[in-house]
């Protein structure tokens, strides 16, 4: 068995962040895959009993510790690693980040997606209208960020990094719009991440693509 084990499915930004950092740092880990869109597994009280009372992807195991929430996750394995990891007052900038990406970026983006590519209704135009707004206007600030440095805290990437990428990778047709063709910075950066060894696209990283017909 592999000394990590994840829980996570193929389209989910969240779990990508933690699975994309599991590759990164070179650590032996094996994906279970979580059954989310047919099975609803993580609805039944056998997954919110013996895996995430909280019902969510991404949980990491490792050994008798079973870990939640992508931020936690990621940090954890920045500390043991060593890799990616903010340095003295960095950790609360990339605290900080982190935050915005959860409840300002990828935040909406998620929900939008998922709106737009595998809820059984369709979204009200106005919501989805909203949520956009609201994406575009991170989006922005990211792009404007990411003019100071080649990585988002500076000269080299962190776990600030890794927690924003989270839904940039998929395609664009799943967003309606291409965030790399609107914003020139953010597409460079993404560009250098994914020249780091270990890089694998979501789809290519974690089970469940294509989703069963």
């Amino acid at each position: 068995m592999a000394e990590y084990q994840l829980y996570c499915f193929a389209q989910s930004g969240n779990a990508y962040r933690a699975a994309l950092m599991l590759n990164l740092i070179g650590a032996e880990w094996e994906p279970i895959w979580v059954d989310f869109f047919v099975g609803g597994e993580t609805r039944t009280p056998e997954y919110r009993t013996n895996v995430n009372e909280m019902g969510e992807v991404p949980v990491l195991v490792h050994g008798d510790k079973k870990l939640a929430q992508s931020g936690v996750i990621l940090t954890y394995l920045a500390e043991r690693s060593g890799k990616f990891l903010p340095a003295g007052e960095e950790r609360l900038e990339a605290l900080r980040w982190i935050i915005f990406d959860n409840q300002k970026l990828n935040g909406f983006l998620g929900p939008f997606r998922f709106l737009r590519n595998f809820a059984k209704l369709k979204p009200d135009p106005a919501v989805a209208e909203f949520l956009k707004g609201r994406i575009m206007g991170s989006l922005a600030i990211l792009d404007k960020r990411l003019q100071r440095g080649p990585f988002v805290l500076g000269e080299r990437p962190t776990i600030a990094d890794l927690s924003l990428v989270a839904y940039l990778y998929y395609p664009a047709q799943e967003f309606g719009f291409d965030i790399t063709a609107e914003h020139k910075h953010i597409a460079a950066w993404l560009d250098r991440i994914k020249a780091l060894p270990g890089w694998k696209h979501p789809y290519e990283l974690m089970p469940g693509y294509p989703l069963a017909s």
